[in-house]
C-alpha cells in the first residue's frame, strides 16, 4: 500500500512535536533511515497486518478505525500535524505480536515520514533507554495487571455460582433425606402389618387377592392425574365418608394420601368387592403403607433428578470435557447459566424467556459465552437489586440478518447517558467498592468482539435496559487468544 516517496528534509520534520527535542545529528539519522510519502486517498495500513512501518503525519488528513464483528468503526479522524500511529509497539521486539492494532486511511492526498518498525525500535532503546523500561513495565504491568484483576472478576463470579448452586442443591438434597427416612418408618410398618397378617385367618386366595391389588394400586399412583385444590378436597370427603362408612379408623388421615394417589370410591368398591369384609380394614391399611412408600419413592425419585439436572447444567455451564470451540445452542447455555445464577436471581426477580427455537447452532466458545451471559445477567439483577429488589428479566433470542441476537432486557432504573459511553471501560464500575472490579463488561466485550468477531452494544431508558449480543451464525476457524490491547491507539496531541 506504499505511495510516492520523496527526498526527507531534516528541518521539516524537526518541525513536528514528536522530534522538535532532536538534535541534528539525530533528525539527520531519521532522515537517512527514513522517508517521506506521499498517500492518494485510500488505505495505508490494515488492521491485523505485520506491523512493519511507523507513521508521523506531515499534512492531510487521516482515519483510524477498528474492526469491531464484520464491520470497520471509525475510532480517529484529524487532520492536526504530527500525529502518528503504526508500530507503536516495535520496541518490544518479539515479546508481542508485531501487528497493526488497527486500520489507516487518508481522505485526501496525505504526506508521511515513515519510519521503518526495526529502525523506530533502534532509535527508541538507544536515544531514550529510560523511556523504554518505562513504557515496557506500563505495557506488561497493565497487561498483567488486567489479567490478575480478571482472574479476581471470574473468581468472584465463581463464589456467587457457587453459593447459588448450593442453595439449590439443598432443597432437594434435604427433601430425599426426609422422604428416605419416612420411607424407612413406612417399611418397618409394613414389615408389621405383614406380620399380622400373616397371623390372621387369611386363606391362600385372599393374600393373593391383595397382592394383586397392591400392584394395581402401585400402578396407579403412576398414572395419578394432578388434580386442582377444589378437586381434591371433594374427593377427599368422598373417600372420607366412604372410609367410614364401611368401618375403617383415622379416615381423616387415610382419605389425603389416597386422592393423592388417584384412588376414588369406585376404586374402593372394586377393593370391597375382592375381600371379605373382615379383611377389608387390614386391606385398607395394607394399601395405604403401599401407597406412601411409592409417594416417597416417587419424592425421592423427583429429588434424584433435580440434584442431577443441577449437576448437568453446572456442567453444562462449565464445558468440562467439551470441546473449547465448537457449534453449540445458545439457548442450552442461556438455560444452565440461568439455572446455575438462580439463587442469586432470587424470588424477586421473575425470568422471563422469549427463545426463538427455530434459530440454528453457532460456532462459539461456549465456557466463554456462560461468563458473558453470567456477567450481563449479574449486572441486570444488581440494577433492579438497587431499585427494591423486584423487577422482570427478559432474555431474548433472535435472528437478525446473518447473526444471532441474544439480549437481556431488565427493568431496573436504566444506564444514564452521562456513563453509557465508560460502561465498557476496564476499572469502570457503579457497584459499591468490594463489590465489582469494573472488569465484567471489559471482559464480556473482549469475548463477543475480540474472539466471536460479534458485537455486544446497549440501549437504556429508565424501566427498559437492554444489553444485545449479536453473534455470526458462521465464524472463521478458532484464533488463538489475542493478546491484551495495550491501551488506546489514540491519545490527544500524540497519536492520531
Amino acid at each position: 500500500m506504499s505511495g510516492e516517496t520523496a527526498p526527507c528534509d531534516p528541518h521539516e520534520i524537526g518541525s513536528l512535536f514528536l522530534f522538535e527535542k532532536l538534535t541534528p545529528e539525530q533528525l539527520g539519522r531519521l532522515c537517512v533511515e527514513g522517508r517521506m510519502e506521499r498517500f492518494e486517498p485510500g488505505p495505508v495500513y490494515v488492521e491485523g497486518d505485520p506491523a512493519t512501518c511507523f507513521y508521523v503525519m506531515v499534512e492531510g488528513t487521516v482515519v483510524l478505525s477498528r474492526r469491531v464483528g464484520g464491520d470497520d468503526v471509525e475510532v480517529s479522524r484529524t487532520s492536526q500535524r504530527g500525529v502518528y500511529a503504526g508500530a507503536m509497539q516495535a520496541y518490544l521486539g518479539d515479546r508481542v505480536p508485531q501487528t497493526y492494532n488497527n486500520s489507516m486511511r487518508v481522505t485526501e492526498p496525505t504526506r508521511f515520514f515513515v519510519l521503518p518498525a526495526q529502525s523506530f525500535a533502534d532509535v527508541m532503546r538507544e536515544w531514550f533507554p529510560m523511556a523504554a523500561h518505562l513504557l515496557e513495565g506500563l505495557f506488561f504491568g497493565s497487561r498483567n495487571t488486567q489479567r490478575a484483576v480478571g482472574q479476581r472478576e471470574r473468581l468472584l463470579a465463581l463464589g456467587s455460582l457457587s453459593a447459588g448452586l448450593t442453595h439449590e442443591l439443598n432443597n432437594p438434597a434435604a427433601a430425599a433425606v426426609r422422604a428416605t427416612a419416612a420411607l424407612r418408618e413406612r417399611v418397618g410398618k409394613m414389615r408389621h402389618k405383614l406380620a399380622i397378617i400373616a397371623r390372621g385367618p387369611y386363606s391362600r386366595e385372599a393374600l393373593a387377592d391383595l397382592i394383586e391389588i397392591q400392584d394395581r394400586t402401585a400402578e396407579r399412583v403412576a398414572k395419578a392425574p394432578v388434580l386442582s385444590p377444589l378437586k381434591a378436597a371433594d374427593r377427599e370427603d368422598e373417600l372420607s365418608d366412604w372410609l367410614e362408612d364401611h368401618g375403617i379408623q383415622e379416615s381423616w388421615r387415610v382419605a389425603p394420601t389416597f386422592v393423592q394417589a388417584g384412588l376414588d370410591t369406585d376404586w374402593l368398591e372394586q377393593v370391597a368387592a375382592t375381600v371379605a369384609e373382615d379383611v377389608l380394614p387390614g386391606a385398607i391399611g395394607w394399601l395405604n403403607y403401599t401407597i406412601e412408600t411409592e409417594l416417597l419413592m416417587d419424592e425421592i425419585d423427583d429429588s434424584t433428578n433435580r440434584i442431577s439436572h443441577l449437576v448437568d447444567a453446572a456442567k453444562q455451564y462449565a464445558q468440562l470435557d467439551r470441546a473449547p470451540h465448537r457449534d453449540v445452542d445458545v439457548h442450552e447455555l442461556l438455560d444452565s447459566t440461568l439455572l446455575m445464577l438462580s439463587g442469586k436471581i432470587g424470588s424477586g426477580v421473575r425470568v422471563v424467556k422469549e427463545y426463538d427455537r427455530s434459530l440454528p447452532d453457532v460456532p462459539a466458545y461456549p465456557a466463554e459465552l456462560n461468563q458473558v451471559w453470567t456477567n450481563l445477567i449479574d449486572n441486570a439483577v444488581s440494577a433492579m437489586g438497587s431499585a427494591g429488589g423486584e423487577g422482570v428479566l427478559t432474555v431474548r433470542t433472535a435472528r437478525e440478518g446473518d447473526r444471532l441476537l441474544v439480549e437481556f432486557r431488565d427493568t431496573g432504573p436504566g444506564v444514564p447517558d452521562e456513563i453509557r459511553g465508560r460502561i465498557f471501560d476496564p476499572f469502570f464500575t457503579t457497584k459499591p467498592v468490594g463489590e465489582g472490579t469494573g472488569l465484567g463488561l471489559d471482559i464480556s466485550w473482549r469475548i463477543v468482539v475480540n474472539k466471536h468477531h460479534g458485537s455486544l452494544q446497549v440501549e437504556s431508558v429508565p424501566g427498559d435496559t437492554r444489553f444485545q449480543v449479536l453473534l455470526p451464525l458462521t465464524a472463521p476457524e478458532p484464533e488463538a487468544e489475542p493478546a491484551p490491547a495495550s491501551g488506546a491507539d489514540t491519545t490527544e496531541e500524540q497519536s492520531a
